[in-house]
């Protein structure tokens, strides 16, 4: 039997339980093949007479004779989906305080108390790291307010914003701005201010009040949760309803609750939320044994969820789910999602930094809360000692590009997951003292895994209404659009 000319281009395969096998090439895509078509590829038995052929050459998966024009392609979607390494840092968070009015039991980052003055960040401090933020190369400029609760530095904030405005009348950058917080501090000077300068507001709901003012406890005694759903409908009325958005932290008390969060959100007038498990940082890696649980339990509370999810989407009742979605717009698209925990090289410190209120600066939110418990490992500098370039380019930046590259490390570089997940440095060290890590064994390596592996299971069954409900979600339409457009499953 004469075999196939033609010439098999680099994939990573694996077989989805009890169905067909799953491939995905370099630059991302994918297709499910029978045993059969996957053995006679391998074997160069695979003709065009068979419609799978022109899929995967269609793909990139194999070139007959057009393979410099293939690689060119599948090089020219690899770009794409890099294209976050073209303008460095755009995410710069800055904590103007590690005071809190809160003393929550799985606080990552080990809040100072009230009465700590030294804990805010003081303008010296602040300009030079505005200063700093405008000498990043990149068009977007992104300032995003952490704490502590950061509205205790209220004035900070304001001069911060103001400031950046100023320098962006000559940076011409497009520039946007966040306030994490827990909303109960709020005053109707602030609302207006956060009006008149289109500030983003980022805030914490874990569900209903027993659950929320559970973990969520004010240090001086209150219900944080009804000050806070009194300061939201205030925000809501005297901004619009799209303000802001709420993050959600599943521990072991809400993790089998999620369906009575999910619609306590929407009570809320929520229309999204981001599934986000428990870290071992500050104060939750302190409690994890009354806080955590295994990876396992939480993927099959995140399954459980998801199909609550599709059910009221298809029921007429839009609700996002944000990392899914992330997930969804990798595994569909050439694009990058520009979220930190899912790049290669890791996003820390080239798609986001962190500046703590004492100058010091951190490539992530997690490092700087490694920082505060003693461990300085990943600390890059210091915006009142060093130059931006002694910053960003120096040997510990340098070192976490080196070593956070997916596509070589052990256990990642036959991962048919590969292209849609990312590398967490910082994690690595945590759990194993190396950044590098012990990838198959970690939490973030199973968490990434199974969920993958449940989307691409939906995936091949193709139910219609779980489609259409995911692209509704990567693009943003309404449901019925979706259903109603031929085109709706496309993104142009």
């Amino acid at each position: 039997m004469v075999k196939s000319e033609y010439s098999i281009l680099p994939f990573n395969f694996k077989r989805l339980p009890g169905r067909r096998l799953l491939l995905v090439n370099v630059s991302g895509e994918f297709i499910f093949v029978s045993s059969d078509n996957f053995n006679d590829l391998l074997n160069h038995d695979l003709t065009p007479r068979n419609p799978v052929y022109f899929e995967l050459k269609g793909k990139h998966f194999l070139a007959d004779a057009d393979l410099e024009f293939a690689q060119e392609m599948a090089a020219t979607q690899l770009r794409s989906r890099k294209s976050f390494l073209r303008h460095f840092s755009s995410l710069h968070m800055i904590v103007v305080t590690a005071r809190c009015n809160f003393i929550c039991d799985y606080c990552h980052a080990s809040s100072a108390a009230l009465e700590q003055q030294r804990a805010d960040m003081t303008w010296p401090v602040a300009k030079k790291t505005v200063d700093l933020i405008f000498s990043s190369p990149s068009p977007i400029l992104k300032i995003e307010f952490q704490g502590g609760e950061p509205l205790l530095n209220w004035p900070i904030v304001r001069e911060i914003v103001q400031y950046g405005e100023f320098l962006n009348r000559f940076a011409k950058r497009r520039l946007e701005f966040v306030i994490c917080t827990n909303l109960t501090l709020l005053t109707d000077e602030m609302i207006a201010f956060i009006k008149e300068h289109n500030i983003m507001i980022s805030t914490s709901l874990d569900g209903p009040k027993p659950i929320q003012d559970g973990h969520r406890k004010t240090r001086e005694g209150y219900s944080g949760y009804d000050v806070f759903c009194k300061n939201l409908q205030r925000l809501r009325a005297g901004i619009g309803p799209d303000c802001g958005s709420a993050l959600l932290t599943i521990t072991r008390t809400n993790l089998n609750k999620l369906p009575e969060v999910i619609d306590h959100y929407m009570e809320l007038g929520f229309d999204g939320v981001f599934l986000r498990a428990l870290n071992p940082y500050g104060f939750a890696r302190q409690n994890m044994e009354q806080l955590g649980y295994s990876m396992e339990e939480f993927v099959a509370a995140y399954k459980h969820i998801l199909r609550y999810l599709v059910d009221l989407n298809v029921q007429g009742i839009p609700f996002a789910e944000y990392y899914t979605t992330l997930l969804l717009q990798r595994i569909f698209t050439p694009f990058s999602t520009g979220f930190v925990d899912l790049q290669s090289p890791s996003g820390a410190a080239i798609s986001g930094v962190i500046y703590d209120y004492n100058g010091e600066v951190y490539p992530t939110d997690e490092a700087r809360m490694l920082a505060r418990t003693g461990d300085k490992r990943f600390r890059m500098g210091h915006v009142l000692k060093n130059s931006y370039e002694e910053i960003f380019a120096g040997p510990l930046v340098k070192e976490l590009v080196k070593k956070s590259c997916i596509e070589v490390l052990p256990g990642c570089a036959s991962c048919v997951f590969q292209a849609y997940c990312g590398v967490d440095p910082v994690r690595n060290y945590v759990e194993t003292k190396d950044i590098v890590g012990r990838r198959p064994g970690s939490d973030f390596c199973k968490k990434n895994t199974l969920i993958l592996e449940y989307l691409f299971q939906l995936i091949d069954e193709n139910d219609p209404d779980v489609m259409d409900v995911f692209w509704s979600w990567i693009t943003r339409r309404p449901l019925e659009e979706i259903r109603n457009d031929s085109s709706g499953r496309n993104l142009s």
